[in-house]
């Protein structure tokens, strides 16, 4: 039984709430309440009935105070879930909100949660149509030449505008900031991290002479950032990569078998980078795996290449089909939990290279079942990885592959909004980009309480 002195009283925009310390302690020493344990907090009370007062909305903090209570929440259709959202962000507790909302991540068990229609910026070529979802379940749009931002309330903050320059890649480096690379033709320094709160450039990431005339494209990040940059004079491709706190420049790769255009970067680990090109200057899809040491103004050549695959290698064997001789890859991951790498190609099919083995032989998984094209305009498939379960996207649809054969055990499908662009998982989200500007969320549903 709790005593007297345990008990805590709030008056709450006029209403009165009576509750026990140790019900608030659950909320945590980061948020608000955890701050009554603190000797430093000056919360306002009333001497005489000892009342602590907040001026905001009772209805919403009623919610509140029973998730702490019980641990579960229920939220009436007739409560506005943004304005729920915004409350628990004041009081320090939208994690816990989200958590009693979503169970853990699971993709057989997604289900859409809610869709958010953008501006258009039409089908010019060239147009880059990017999603990233960050850890916190943010999520940040490239669309030509603005990237937009979108918190975890699905609010959107100020749009990053890069002066009409088009943007070729964006991704998280922490929860507050961002990484765009974009076309500079009249300047060198085409990398930029930007406040997602704010939309203002902290700083350009630091450009060498040996990256003069270069353009970034691709861009990775693990501790450190990564990016893929072609030469606007001799067609030439490097890997920059930077120190993502200072914007310094650590090293270069240059891999001439290696690098091409529309290249796909990885970290396997702190120390070693998977670049996989798709047009390479050799015209075969080329894998490699790169051990770059931190070391300031090193170059890395070919013999930082510490493994290696070449589709001619494969194309050419005459034992394959001419169907799968002819495939074409359009993504690349690797998955680090079974020492291998996925490849996707046209039509959709999963191909897995093992790392370990010294045959580097491509094992399809021919039990997927082509997805009839939704328009003749192209829409490459993507590749995912998230919680041991695999990821792959097709025109309208995102199929969910489990299990040590990685059997297809889902399928997420949205009927408006045509074809997926990209898509990206973070947190307890998977956002999918829609080629007509629309982005799903697919969120995994807490079972009903009985």
């Amino acid at each position: 039984m709790e005593s007297q002195k345990d008990r805590v009283k709030f008056n709450v925009g006029g209403r009165i709430f009576e509750t026990t310390a140790t019900t608030l302690a659950g909320a945590g020493r980061n948020s608000f309440f955890g701050a009554m344990f603190d000797e430093n907090w000056n919360l306002h009370s009333n001497a005489t009935t000892n009342e602590h007062f907040i001026d905001r909305d009772p209805d919403y903090f009623a919610f509140i105070l029973n998730l702490l209570r019980t641990g579960e929440l229920y939220i009436p259709p007739k409560i506005d879930k943004k304005f729920l959202y915004r409350e628990a962000l004041y009081y320090g507790l939208l994690d816990h909100v989200r958590s009693a909302e979503c169970a853990p991540f699971d993709g057989n068990r997604l289900r859409l949660a809610q869709s958010i229609t953008g501006q258009s910026v039409g089908d010019d070529v060239g147009t880059t149509q990017a999603i990233r979802a960050s850890p916190s379940g943010w999520c940040c749009v490239a669309q030509g030449s603005v990237v937009r931002v979108y918190d975890c309330m699905l609010e959107e903050h100020p749009t990053i505008n890069l002066d009409y320059h088009k943007v070729n890649d964006v991704c998280w480096v922490d929860s507050e900031n961002i990484v765009a690379s974009f076309d500079r033709k009249l300047a060198s320094g085409s990398i930029g991290l930007f406040n997602v709160s704010t939309g203002k450039l902290r700083y350009k990431h630091q450009v060498t002479n040996q990256l003069k005339d270069y353009t970034a494209g691709t861009l990775c990040f693990n501790y450190k950032l990564s990016s893929n940059c072609k030469s606007s004079s001799n067609n030439e491709y490097r890997i920059g990569v930077w120190d993502h706190v200072t914007g310094k420049l650590i090293n270069i790769v240059v891999g001439k078998r290696i690098l091409g255009n529309d290249s796909k970067l990885q970290w396997y680990d702190t120390n070693c980078l998977m670049i996989a090109s798709f047009y390479p200057l050799n015209q075969n899809c080329c894998i490699g795996l790169f051990d770059i040491r931190e070391k300031e103004g090193r170059i890395f050549c070919q013999k930082a290449l510490v493994w290696s695959w070449s589709g001619s290698a494969w194309e050419q064997r005459n034992q394959y089909p001419v169907s799968q001789q002819l495939r074409k890859f359009r993504d690349v991951i690797i998955i680090k939990e079974s020492n291998s790498i996925c490849v996707v190609d046209d039509n959709g099919c999963l191909g897995f290279i093992d790392l370990r083995s010294t045959t580097k032989s491509v094992e399809w998984r021919e039990s997927c079942t082509p997805i009839t094209a939704v328009d003749n305009r192209p829409c490459y498939p993507k590749l995912g990885f998230h919680e041991g379960q695999l990821f792959s996207s097709m025109n309208d649809t995102i199929s969910v592959s489990s299990g040590p054969d990685w059997v297809l055990t889902s399928q997420l499908r949205q009927n408006r909004g045509g074809p997926i662009c990209d898509f990206s998982i973070g947190g307890d989200r998977l956002f999918a980009l829609h080629r007509e500007d629309v982005i799903d969320i697919w969120e995994t549903p807490r079972s009903p309480i009985i």
